[in-house]
């Protein structure tokens, strides 16, 4: 069993974080390229993109022991290329121009607060006490004096979010991710973010409060939360993939060396390895 402090010694390859944001151009059309101008700036990418590219020129006639099913994700992955272009894209190009940017900060605030008491629960079966002690105070902060989550005060002073889910959990203690797989509509995942997702669901405090709610309200408000954030942060990640994809022989490889290195980033708290299974 490998415990995160043994995980991070493992150094491996250190590349530049790989985070998307949507103010990028997208590769689809003018509208795209405006769509979203008032989104935060992105941290340059170019480290990234090179080793990403020359990965996907490597790997483009190669097989993949980690992907065993590739032909029907790349069956899938096409699909999702043609949804992201016809619904993903430009539903957040109107959500972008459309609505105030100090009214989209306090949603995504709101939706990430609300995923604290499931991100301290996963920190602390990780054995991150500290983080866990940073994501407990930045909840209490931020539903109090942040008036329920709508002002990120905790990053103001000092408490930044950081992420944290039963998938990484079982990371730490050694599970592996199973096959890459490419689910239609969600994205790029495997069977251990999957089951990690469904746990997580049913951690959610909301889940069971307020109690005098009908349950299938309260599963679709917990449902409803942990899929706008995910689609959240698909919609910057089609941004980035796009943009490899334009110079890459196979995008659909570089998508997955996005995935998979982005996922090790996250497990392994910042520090960027590649998961020796996958």
């Amino acid at each position: 069993m490998l415990g995160r402090a043994s995980l991070r010694r493992r150094r491996g390859l250190a590349l530049s974080e790989a985070r998307v944001e949507m103010g990028h151009t997208v590769a689809t059309g003018a509208w795209g390229r405006a769509a979203f101008a008032r989104v935060r700036r992105a941290p340059p990418l170019a480290p990234l993109v090179v080793a990403l590219l020359l990965a996907g020129c490597t790997t483009a006639r190669q097989g993949d022991p980690g992907d065993p099913f590739e032909q029907t994700n790349r069956a899938t992955y096409n699909f999702n290329d043609r949804f992201n272009s016809n619904v993903t894209l430009p539903i957040a190009w109107v959500y972008v121009n459309c609505v105030p940017g100090r009214v989209q900060k306090g949603v995504h605030n709101v939706l990430n607060n609300v995923e604290a008491p499931v991100i301290f629960a996963n920190d602390v079966l990780q054995g991150e006490l500290g983080r866990a002690g940073e994501t407990l105070a930045r909840f209490l902060v931020n539903s109090t004096v942040g008036l329920a989550g709508l002002f990120d005060v905790g990053a103001m002073h000092g408490l930044p979010r950081h992420v944290s889910d039963f998938g990484q959990t079982l990371a730490v203690y050694g599970v592996g991710s199973g096959p890459f797989l490419v689910l239609p509509i969600i994205g790029p995942s495997t069977p251990r973010d999957i089951v990690g997702t469904g746990v997580d669901l049913i951690a959610d405090p909301l889940l069971y409060i307020p109690a005098d709610w009908p349950l299938l309200a309260r599963l679709g408000t917990v449902v409803g939360i942990h899929t706008v954030l995910p689609l959240e942060k698909n919609a910057g990640s089609i941004v980035l993939r796009r943009q490899l994809g334009q110079g890459s022989v196979d995008p659909y490889a570089t998508m997955r060396s996005v995935y998979r290195q982005q996922c090790a980033r996250e497990i392994q708290g910042g520090i960027l390895i590649l998961d020796r299974d996958d």
